[in-house]
């Protein structure tokens, strides 16, 4: 069977790449077979080119004028693998590209757009709103990551574990990726003398224009010690190249830790005879928490999603659904308190060749409460789509 266990957990891997940013990191998602397929035997050594195109967009329908933000990733990354005992193996993902920026760039999920700089001391001279669509990475990923996005996103649990996401997470948001829930996006310069107001103007009303080229990447360790556990660590850069986002230029930064446990061999494929007796081999749970800082190093806060999913095939289709609670802990320069937010993600995957997969997902969160004078309160959402190469 092409998606097994391994590829469901070695597939998040590429797929954060995928991702990466957005989306980006959701955790060993339940992605198939792109970029390692076979598992690395005990012992032996691989290295996986991957390039994944990707296109994704946040929609923060949760906020007074509904602002908007899109962006086209190009990554070129690599992943390496080690086989370890067990069926397990060792992996590091990298990936960087340009990021062609419409609207807005990706912030980090719950970021508190502008409030007008007197009410920010941390920030003369500019507003204070930023956006955040990710997660998500969002994606993800993106990715994606999400923002992954990205991916990041795609990039969007590493994002939430899954047999088939480890790819995932080393690619997003859904690497997304991304993956997101993801998206980081970010907008700070162009408002510098803006309100509150302008800032949700120009983002939504002018249609989301072309910005600028921004440069995101994504690095992750991934430890697999057998085939249910699987443990990942990444970091997801962002620079913001020029003007236009409300923290200015600069490098954003997200990290991102997940532990997904799957209770299965991930082997579920309806369209080869499987009912719903198998249904456990696909479900998992995961674990992820991911922090922020904008490009003037505010602290925007940090996130906890635990998130229960399952993953299945249908033919070559691969399908991860998971959802859950996330913990939103907001940074000072927000003057909110923690909340429960909840949030849900669907990936699709679908190989096209050995080498060439297309995926796509979707990442709707609904925030319990208002971030403030600009709403906040109701759903949100990251949305990414593209294809990955490797060879």
């Amino acid at each position: 069977m092409l998606f097994s266990r391994h590829s469901f957990l070695n597939a998040a891997a590429v797929f954060a790449l995928l991702l990466a940013g957005d989306t980006a990191i959701r955790g060993v998602h339940a992605h198939g077979g792109h970029g390692g397929g076979e598992q690395v035997p005990e012992g032996e050594f691989r290295v996986t080119p991957v390039i994944t195109i990707e296109g994704h967009g946040g929609m923060e329908t949760n906020l007074d004028g509904k602002p908007e933000h899109y962006a086209i990733d190009g990554q070129f990354g690599y992943v390496f693998e080690w086989g370890l005992p067990n069926n397990g193996v060792f992996a590091i993902e990298g990936s960087i590209g340009p990021s062609l920026v419409y609207g807005e760039a990706e912030h980090f999920y719950g970021v508190v757009h502008a409030h007008g700089h007197d009410d920010h001391d941390d920030h003369p001279g500019h507003g204070h709103g930023d956006h955040d669509d990710h997660d998500d990475h969002d994606d993800h990923a993106g990715h994606g990551h999400e923002d992954h996005g990205d991916h990041d996103d795609h990039g969007d649990h590493a994002g939430h574990g899954h047999e088939g996401h480890d790819d995932h997470d080393d690619h997003d948001d859904h690497a997304g990726h991304g993956h997101e829930g993801h998206d980081d996006h970010d907008d700070h310069g162009d408002h510098a003398d803006h309100g509150h107001d302008d800032h949700h103007g120009h983002a939504h009303g002018s249609g989301a224009p072309f910005k600028r080229t921004d440069v995101r990447g994504y690095l992750a360790a991934r430890y697999q010690p057998n085939e249910k556990l699987a443990f990942q660590v990444a970091w997801m850069p962002y620079y913001v190249t020029g003007p236009g986002e409300e923290f200015g230029e600069g490098l954003k930064n997200e990290v991102g830790v997940n532990i997904t446990y799957a209770f299965g061999d991930g082997d579920v494929n309806f369209a080869l005879g499987d009912g719903l007796e198998d249904v456990i081999d696909g479900v998992f749970i995961s674990v992820e928490n991911r922090t922020g800082w904008e490009s003037d190093s505010t602290y925007i806060g940090n996130y906890t999603d635990v998130w229960p999913g399952f993953g299945f095939n249908v033919d070559l289709l691969n399908i991860t659904l998971s959802g859950g609670p996330r913990f939103y802990v907001p940074g000072s320069y927000s003057g909110l308190s923690s909340r429960t937010d909840w949030g849900a993600e669907l990936e699709l995957e679908y190989p096209i060749t050995d080498t060439i997969a297309l995926f796509a997902h979707w990442e709707p969160v609904y925030s319990s409460e208002d971030w403030g004078s600009e709403g906040g309160k109701g759903w949100n959402h990251h949305i990414g789509t593209g294809v990955t190469f490797s060879f």
